[in-house]
């Protein structure tokens, strides 16, 4: 099946024979050039050809099994084996492939063969902790798509000590940007006069949502560290390193993909 070129009168929307058609952003993802987002921005780059022709159509349609794609001039595959990997994010750090200010980011801390390796679940530059890479973009979606409630555990350290109340309010829910916040799982690890360590636990993904969390009952966050994605725990593993995921995990992790429940027996041992 032969893509439409983009200088013809059909539409690159369209295919000339039967086959298993596909969105050429989401053939990119497959071949392990990133999120769907950065691939689109490959595409209108104009970065990225099909059968010898340049697609800048986002709606391009085409047939893997009889187009040939090439990304720079070289030709791309769909990779056999899936990459999965954790990395113990750093502060400091920057979530982002390239930054325009010259930050540190966290591929600074992975080897240039991971590069190119889409991460889910942001974490700001001053918090730390858990954060997974994988080229299985379909799973990346849902696992952070609010609607499968993968849950995702922090230790958060904050001043000042908050009252019953302000706890109860951060379970049931606080107005910030964006609207009222999910219910979310408190608890209190220990305390002092002046300031308290949470355990939290939250099945939402928007940005800093735990710092604007507890500014809303009136703290703020002195530490953050995410300890665990679903059945995925941090455990020992030291600041600034990664590890692959362990068959064990990786089978977890599939099924907290489906929207099925894969956090027990893992949910105590985060640290």
């Amino acid at each position: 099946m032969k893509s439409s070129p983009a200088s013809s009168n059909r539409s690159s929307k369209t295919v000339s024979k039967p086959g298993k058609p596909m969105r050429l952003n989401r053939y990119l993802a497959l071949c392990g050039l990133g999120s769907r987002r950065k691939v689109e921005a490959l595409i209108t780059r104009g970065l990225v050809s099909v059968n010898g022709v340049v697609q800048k159509d986002l709606a391009t349609v085409i047939d893997p099994a009889a187009d040939e794609m090439r990304y720079m001039g070289k030709v791309i595959s769909p990779k056999d084996e899936k990459i999965y990997i954790i990395l113990n994010k750093p502060t400091g750090y920057v979530v982002t492939q390239k930054d325009e200010y010259d930050r540190k980011t966290v591929y600074d801390l992975l080897p240039e063969k991971f590069a190119n390796l889409p991460y889910a679940g942001r974490l700001d530059k001053n918090s730390e902790g858990l954060l997974l890479f994988t080229d299985d973009g379909e799973l990346i979606k849902r696992l952070t798509h609010p609607s499968h409630k993968v849950e995702k555990i922090y230790r958060v350290r904050l001043e000042p000590k908050l009252s019953k109340a302000a706890i109860l309010k951060l379970r049931e829910g606080v107005e910030i940007e964006g609207g009222i916040t999910q219910s979310a799982k408190v608890y209190v690890k220990s305390s002092t006069d002046t300031d308290m360590l949470l355990r939290i636990g939250i099945t939402e993904g928007r940005k800093r949502q735990l710092r604007y969390m507890i500014e809303a009952v009136g703290g703020k966050v002195k530490h953050l560290r995410r300890v665990q994605f679903g059945p995925i725990v941090l455990g020992d593993l030291p600041v600034g390193r990664w590890r692959p995921l362990l068959p064990v995990e990786l089978r977890g992790l599939l099924i907290a993909g489906r929207g099925e429940s894969s956090q027990k027996g893992a949910a105590n041992k985060h640290k």
